[in-house]
């Protein structure tokens, strides 16, 4: 059997049989992104505003606070059941979080609001998840009665997995999608960390967190600059829960910007431009912003697989502000601040991406490079992914100093040798599914023996 560092024990063979492969648009997808409509977004965001606020420790009534959005999220999802063929199931998880201090003063009870599309192989384990969180707050993150209607943070993104709910749960996938909106962002990302520790508990084979929080704003406050053609998306680099032999292979191979947080934000970044016009996905090479925190965060401290997604400008007169006119300044999060032209491209990249994974074969195996030898070549194996079936692969290049792959080799084999030079250059394989959807990119171990 195989191992990769420290100890591997076979010889490659490599032959080079790549050839080139045009990579188009599936036109399922392409309808389904079409199908995503900016009023619909707009529809939610209002109705979300119009509880006044959804701050997590909010008075339980039937139209003002956080359980009242919560039903109105939850009779959403189940709205949708129908067209599901049985294969969507909706509900609120409540969970009790214990006092702690400082943002929480009382033992309390919160819930995440969750859709699960079941997939159609019960041999395919993996699950993903996209998710926003729905409470909101004012300018003391501890003032629970006062108005805070968090249109854009983060109305935008429960309005965005509403509709992703709505259109991708009339599809069949082989693997589960779980659409979650968390309660607790505010108040110490709680939601977020009871489902990702739950997760670890459970041993899910969690591939992918997406999180989306604040994609509806395109106006700067600073600068007042206006851009609705960039997103950013975040992620870590050296793993938070990086392992001593991880650290070990990352400081050998010069991978710290080869996570796979990072792989999954190329590959959002590629798929997103390729379904979606007019916009650009910016990559931003850290967990998260300065002075702020987001529920991507708990799942990759658990040692999950996790991003952001995030607009390119921030208005700070918006965010975490009472409503109120002040020297001539209207604050507070707004739903006329939004651009939801902006909301639909930045959902349609997340539609993309995550039916691109979904449906792909998940990635192959024990993909490692041959170090053994000084050579201008490099040689790559690997095994096939453990579920899906994989047509072929894609052998990624890149040099050291660039950003995105900027080379892609098909190949039937599970073997290639290529004419670029180890020292030069980083690589990747991803599995390429009877689709033609790719897997996320997987960064190549060392063979050393």
């Amino acid at each position: 059997m195989r191992k990769l560092l420290p100890i591997f024990v076979y010889f490659i063979v490599a032959t080079l049989s790549a050839q080139t492969q045009i990579i188009n648009r599936d036109s399922e997808i392409e309808q389904m992104v079409s199908e995503i409509t900016a009023s619909s977004l707009e529809q939610y965001v209002r109705d979300l505003a119009g509880f006044k606020t959804r701050h997590t420790l909010s008075e339980k009534s039937d139209n003002r606070g956080i359980l009242a959005s919560q039903n109105y999220v939850l009779d959403h999802f189940k709205s949708f059941e129908k067209e599901a063929g049985g294969r969507l199931s909706s509900e609120i998880d409540f969970f009790t979080i214990p006092a702690d201090n400082r943002r929480i003063p009382t033992d309390s009870q919160l819930g995440n609001v969750i859709a699960t599309l079941k997939g159609s192989d019960s041999n395919d384990d993996r699950i993903f998840i996209i998710m926003a969180h729905i409470d909101s707050r004012a300018l003391d993150v501890m003032n629970a009665e006062i108005d805070a209607p968090g249109a854009n943070d983060d109305g935008s993104g429960v309005a965005a997995i509403i509709e992703l709910v709505k259109v991708m749960s009339k599809k069949t996938y082989p693997a589960t999608i779980k659409f979650v909106v968390v309660s607790g962002e505010e108040q110490g990302l709680k939601g977020a960390e009871y489902l990702a520790k739950k997760a670890k508990a459970e041993n899910w084979n969690l591939v992918a967190t997406l999180n989306n929080d604040m994609i509806g704003n395109s106006r700067s406050s600073q600068t007042d600059i206006s851009d609705n053609t960039r997103v950013r998306i975040f992620s870590e680099g050296i793993p938070m829960a990086e392992t001593d032999q991880m650290a070990a292979i990352r400081r050998y191979t010069n991978s710290e910007n080869d996570s796979k947080s990072r792989q999954l934000a190329r590959y959002m970044k590629e798929i997103g431009e390729r379904y979606v016009d007019q916009i650009e996905v910016k990559l931003i090479y850290r967990n998260d912003r300065f002075l702020r925190g987001g529920d991507h965060t708990p799942f990759a401290r658990e040692g999950f697989t996790a991003i952001r997604v995030c607009e390119m400008n921030e208005n700070y007169y918006a965010q975490h502000e009472n409503v109120r006119e002040e020297d001539g300044i209207q604050y507070g999060d707004l739903p006329e601040f939004m651009d939801f032209e902006y909301m639909r491209k930045i959902t349609g990249i997340n539609l993309a991406s995550l039916s691109y994974l979904a449906s792909s074969p998940s990635e192959p195996q024990m993909v490692g490079i041959d170090v053994r030898r000084l050579s201008n070549t490099s040689t790559l194996r690997w095994d096939a992914p453990k579920t899906g079936i994989a047509k072929g692969y894609y052998v990624l290049i890149r040099e050291t100093s660039d950003s995105m792959w900027t080379k892609k080799i098909y190949t039937e084999d599970n073997t290639l040798t290529i004419p670029y030079s180890k020292d030069n250059f980083f690589f990747a394989v991803q599995a390429v599914g009877e689709n033609g959807h790719e897997s996320m990119a997987v960064f190549p171990q060392p063979i050393t023996r």
